[in-house]
């Protein structure tokens, strides 16, 4: 058995990671655990059993210790990684990270830099590499079903409600407190992309912006609070009462307050964050954004994600020399259109957990990789840096109008993280 601690006790720490000990107790203890909301600690600790002694308010305190555990799970918020992240590897843990690895390139660099040169095992969480879909897809383009790549249309269907949710009223809404959209939601496309293809980008260009979740498109007679006597709560598709306000603990309402009471969320609606009306926040990520990538051997790419849809999915259309191929994540159907005739429509294995089973996929390689003493797993921190600052290129690009040398862009953020030091 393998015995871990977790830095962050958040939605995935608890429910995506920590579910996967309580469904198989016999592969992975939780022996700690760091949060600084003593309510969400509590609570992990107690679903886990953690003695009271190994329950911390923060990770300078757990990291203070000696290693007492083979792994380490950092699924604090994104600005929160890079410090426990940098103690971790020099105390030699096993760590699983959460993406973004950190929203500061120089930070991401070096994180992974200093994964390499102390030999330990950091994998990031780009879970989708590791879904049964994508694992078929990669496959499939690996065998050369469809010849070469040339074109890439891909999408991320993000979902008005899940935009609302995370990007708006949530953790995620303000890249001052966390991370540009492109980098902490399409790191996973950027990842899948770069993996898929299996070359090196060569150029980033990128447009977008927020325009739809702003006070300027507030419905005439909304309220700062949908439970503010709001006078178009009741047919207003982000109505924080229609989302949270109920006593199942289930995503996304489960992320408004530990407990599913009525009367906890309730609170929770009356004076936290989930309770704002969606064009009344400190919002300042995206709602949509565009990016063209440029891959060796002229592989073209055109990337969008958008707010403004009613399903959460990917789909995508690859086309090759002898063929295409379509999916949508959602359906977990892939369709092989051969240019000799024949067409073929393929169903991937499914399995259970988050992600279309890849929440439980990554947990299930990471442990055995540590129980082999494995150092390397297929979304190391030297290969999940890499797709990183493509997502910090498209950035640059959208903010200053400008194509992006990504070989230029990389060589210079090298060589100013070597010098800083």
């Amino acid at each position: 058995m393998i015995t871990a601690a977790l830095i962050g006790a958040g939605s995935r720490g608890l429910h995506a990671y920590g579910s996967y000990a309580l469904k198989y107790p016999h592969e992975l203890s939780f022996v700690a655990v760091a949060e600084p909301n003593r309510e969400k600690g509590a609570k992990f600790a107690a679903l886990h059993q953690i003695n009271d002694k190994m329950v911390f308010d923060s990770w300078e305190e757990m990291l203070e210790k000696e290693k007492f555990c083979d792994a380490l799970l950092i699924c604090s918020p994104d600005r929160f990684h890079y410090k426990p992240v940098i103690q971790a590897i020099k105390k030699g843990y096993n760590i699983l990270l959460e993406k973004p690895m950190s929203p500061n390139p120089q930070e991401t660099l070096e994180i992974a830099k200093l994964a390499t040169e102390h030999n330990v095992l950091l994998s990031v969480c780009h879970v989708l590499r590791y879904a049964p879909f994508y694992q078929e897809l990669k496959s499939i383009i690996d065998q050369k079903v469809i010849g070469d790549i040339v074109s890439i249309q891909w999408n991320e269907h993000v979902g008005y409600y899940h935009q609302a949710h995370s990007f708006v009223r949530g953790n995620w809404g303000n890249s001052q407190q966390s991370s540009p959209m492109i980098l902490q939601k399409c790191c996973h496309d950027l990842d899948l992309l770069q993996w898929i293809i299996g070359s090196e980008c060569q150029s980033v260009s990128s447009y977008g912006n927020l325009t739809h979740f702003t006070s300027e498109n507030a419905p005439e007679g909304s309220t700062l609070r949908c439970l503010d006597g709001c006078k178009v709560e009741k047919e207003c598709p982000y109505s924080a009462m229609k989302w949270y306000l109920h006593d199942r603990d289930e995503w996304p309402a489960n992320v408004v307050s530990v407990h599913p009471s009525i009367d906890s969320r309730l609170k929770a609606l009356q004076e936290g964050p989930y309770g704002r009306c969606v064009y009344h926040c400190d919002n300042d990520v995206v709602d949509h954004q565009v990016i063209n990538l440029l891959f060796e051997k002229d592989v073209t790419v055109s990337f969008t994600m958008t707010a403004f849809t009613k399903e959460i999915c990917r789909s995508f259309r690859i086309m090759g020399t002898k063929g295409e191929i379509e999916g949508n994540d959602a359906r977990n159907e892939l369709k092989i259109q051969h240019f000799s005739g024949k067409t073929e429509v393929i169903i991937p294995e499914s399995v259970a957990g988050g992600h279309m089973g890849a929440d439980t996929s990554i947990m299930r390689d990471f442990i055995e990789r540590v129980a082999k003493k494995e150092k390397e797993s297929l979304t190391s921190a030297i290969v999940s840096a890499h797709s990183h600052l493509m997502a910090f290129a498209a950035e640059e690009s959208r903010l200053s109008g400008t194509t992006v040398n990504f070989q230029e862009y990389v060589a210079n953020l090298t060589k100013e993280t070597q010098e800083s030091k």
